[in-house]
């Protein structure tokens, strides 16, 4: 009984920024449990080899280009997978970026304006957008990937437009979940610490960054995109029923300190 509420069989699958890393991994981790599953991203290469690499395995796979701050682009793609694709079950909104550090104090305004559109504004459109047709069938998973920036503003680097849309999308996680949870929706986040993916590689690679991170970090260790994804996997699934408003830190120790 336990082990078959994780299974996706029969349920379709949304996972935005599914070219590479987490959201990559986390569409492997849904195809593997069953679920039909649709990658979105930018790069139209990346998203066809993901989704053959998924084929390959027999689980079936479409995808769909897709730049998360266009409201109006999302709102098409989610009437296009409901409607000529199926049902989505689950959302997994990844898609999010990290600038590089920046002053506050020198912080020009596209910088924090970009960040704040991909990573809160574009994880917002997503959920409304998805969201309505969960909503109208009472029944549906939402996870929002956040970090655990949204907890503390790490170091050494200065990343103020990060840290704060990461925590504004923990809120909006808990406030969609408050809204929606007598509705059938549940809506629930995942928050990791410094994840293997091009993202943070070319970052720890300045001692500068990696001595830090690892003396904040109780393992001593960066986490593997599969780690997130299988806790993405675990608050999509039936598993999880009893979870909504949930920000699951995931983040081989470092918020203990």
């Amino acid at each position: 009984m336990y082990m078959q509420k994780q299974r996706l069989d029969g349920q379709i699958a949304l996972v935005t920024g599914a070219n590479r890393g987490i959201g990559r991994h986390t569409a492997n981790a849904l195809a593997e449990a069953g679920a039909h599953v649709i990658l979105t991203g930018r790069s139209e290469e990346m998203l066809g080899q993901a989704a053959d690499e998924l084929r390959s395995l027999g689980h079936k796979a479409d995808i769909r280009v897709l730049d998360v701050t266009d409201s109006a682009a999302t709102n098409d793609v989610a009437d296009w997978a409901n409607k000529d694709i199926g049902d989505v079950d689950i959302l997994i909104a990844n898609a999010g970026i990290a600038w590089p550090s920046t002053n506050a104090e020198d912080m020009p305004d596209e910088t924090w304006l970009k960040v704040i559109d991909v990573n809160l504004n574009g994880c917002f459109w997503s959920c409304r957008a998805f969201g309505k047709y969960m909503l109208g069938r009472q029944k549906g998973s939402i996870v929002t990937v956040g970090s655990m920036s949204g907890f503390v503003s790490n170091k050494p680097q200065n990343q103020a437009q990060y840290n704060a849309s990461k925590a504004a999308m923990h809120h909006m996680t808990k406030s969609l979940a408050g809204e929606w949870a007598d509705r059938g929706v549940r809506v629930n986040a995942v928050a990791p610490t410094y994840v293997d993916t091009e993202m943070s590689n070319v970052a720890i690679l300045d001692p500068k960054n990696a001595v830090p991170w690892m003396e904040g970090t109780p393992m001593k260790r960066m986490i593997g995109p599969e780690e997130v994804a299988s806790v993405n996997l675990f608050l999509a699934s039936e598993a999880a029923s009893g979870m909504t408003g949930s920000v699951v830190l995931v983040d081989a120790g470092y918020t203990i300190w």
